[in-house]
């Protein structure tokens, strides 16, 4: 072992031992109309995070209305009764903070970070959003060709930008999770200014959300503050739709072929994987570790440092309120076929399967897993991000506090059954990338 791999590994497991010590106090309780609060107080920076996580997401959608829980999410910042139209920023700004939102499959999470003396500030613009939100024509339209740009830009016009979105759609036959949260620009055009009122008085109401408040604040005056913004908005009155679809097993392979604006091939390989939280997913996050994360990890060594046969590859699992999928992707070198770099990616996972994992990597896994740990809490925002997340998906909490021994009691035997398991040939889906000229 090198000096630099030695420094890097004590400081990793010193950094591991300070997690043990640090634990995340909060307290939280519910409010008559039905909102979650939760409050964590850390005075040592005059700065505090206020967030709200919606539970709401492109899997609540309509099949044929895809991308509204993306729309709203811009409509939400477009003005309310008491905010002019486009405000929201500038007044966050002006106070010396920043603002923004995004969404997934499962969510929508909105955030303020001000300076702790302006905490009155973001409370009464998040009140704003759910009390006296305006959604008009005119900003429906301006959102319409803002979202419609977006995807352009990020999905349809960016080298490899539709990978995730055609890898969903092709692992997904029934569960919403076969479209993505960008949505269909042409369902987007075709919905109606009603549609989106009703999305909004369904989902962006009390009872469907958790206000979070992280950072620099006196509790008792904090609670205070909520009380007097939120306590009057009325539960809403809509059924608020859970999708409860069980997406059956693959049970085969299924391969394609996309022609994409790239120069070098790529090779996509989806494996379906069950929800976030149980055991197998803290199993298979371990496992990216093991074959990706880092130029000493299995792959990286391998395909790109020794073979070069890849200029890039990695492994990561997409975790989702349902059943997910464990991602591994590789950029061909120049010269190299996406076949050629599809077998070797096969010989590392297969090396898995077979031989399992040595002591010092599996060592080297638990060590990373404590320090993204760490950089996960790293600041009040990402602090107030996971409690919402905890409690939204798992309805716990302090799994802030406790999530780390799930990873601690994972085993090589379970990484490597985790493996044989779900990284299976008729478990999984392929897409070869390749230049338009070929």
């Amino acid at each position: 072992m090198n000096r630099k791999l030695l420094f890097t590994l004590v400081l990793i497991t010193s950094l591991a031992g300070t997690l043990r010590a640090q634990r995340i106090s909060f307290e939280e309780y519910n409010m008559p109309n039905g909102m979650h609060v939760i409050l964590h107080q850390d005075n040592t920076t005059p700065i505090v995070a206020v967030t709200i996580t919606y539970h709401v997401g492109s899997k609540n959608e309509n099949p044929n209305r895809t991308g509204f829980a993306h729309f709203m999410e811009h409509l939400m910042f477009e003005g309310s009764e008491n905010i002019g139209r486009g405000e929201f920023f500038k007044i966050a700004q002006n106070a010396g903070g920043q603002i923004n939102a995004y969404t997934s499959h499962d969510k929508t999470f909105y955030y303020e970070l001000l300076p702790s003396n302006q905490l009155e500030l973001g409370l009464w613009m998040e009140s704003e959003r759910l009390l006296h939100l305006v959604i008009d024509s005119i900003g429906v339209e301006t959102q319409r060709s803002v979202v419609k740009e977006e995807r352009s830009a990020r999905y349809d016009n960016q080298p490899y930008g539709s990978v995730i979105e055609e890898i969903f759609v092709r692992a997904y036959t029934n569960h919403p999770y076969k479209w993505l949260p960008i949505g269909s620009a042409q369902y987007i055009d075709q919905a109606t200014l009603q549609e989106f009122q009703e999305f909004h008085s369904t989902y962006y109401v009390p009872q469907n959300a958790t206000l979070c408040i992280a950072g620099d604040i006196d509790v008792a005056k904090t609670k205070e503050l909520i009380n007097k913004y939120f306590a009057d908005i009325p539960r809403g009155r809509n059924t608020i739709e859970r999708p409860n679809i069980v997406e059956p097993p693959l049970g085969r392979e299924i391969r394609d072929t996309i022609f994409d604006n790239i120069q070098l091939p790529a090779v996509i390989q989806a494996y379906r994987i069950p929800a976030n939280g149980t055991d197998d997913a803290y199993a298979l996050s371990m496992l990216t570790n093991i074959m990706s994360q880092g130029e000493s990890s299995r792959m990286y060594k391998s395909i790109v440092d020794q073979q070069q046969k890849a200029v890039a590859v990695f492994s990561f699992p997409f975790p989702l309120e349902d059943p997910g999928l464990f991602l591994v992707f590789g950029i061909a070198n120049m010269g190299v076929s996406a076949v050629e770099l599809e077998q070797a990616i096969n010989v590392e996972i297969e090396k898995v399967l077979t031989e399992g994992l040595t002591d010092r990597e599996f060592q080297k896994a638990q060590n990373m897993v404590e320090a993204d740990f760490i950089n996960g809490l790293s600041s009040v925002a990402t602090i107030a991000d996971k409690l919402a997340d905890y409690h939204t998906f798992f309805n716990d909490a302090n799994l802030i506090n406790t999530e780390i021994e799930k990873y601690r009691r994972v085993t090589p035997q379970d990484i490597q059954r985790v493996a044989r398991t779900y990284l299976v040939e008729n478990n999984r889906v392929v897409l070869h990338y390749l230049p338009k000229q070929q």
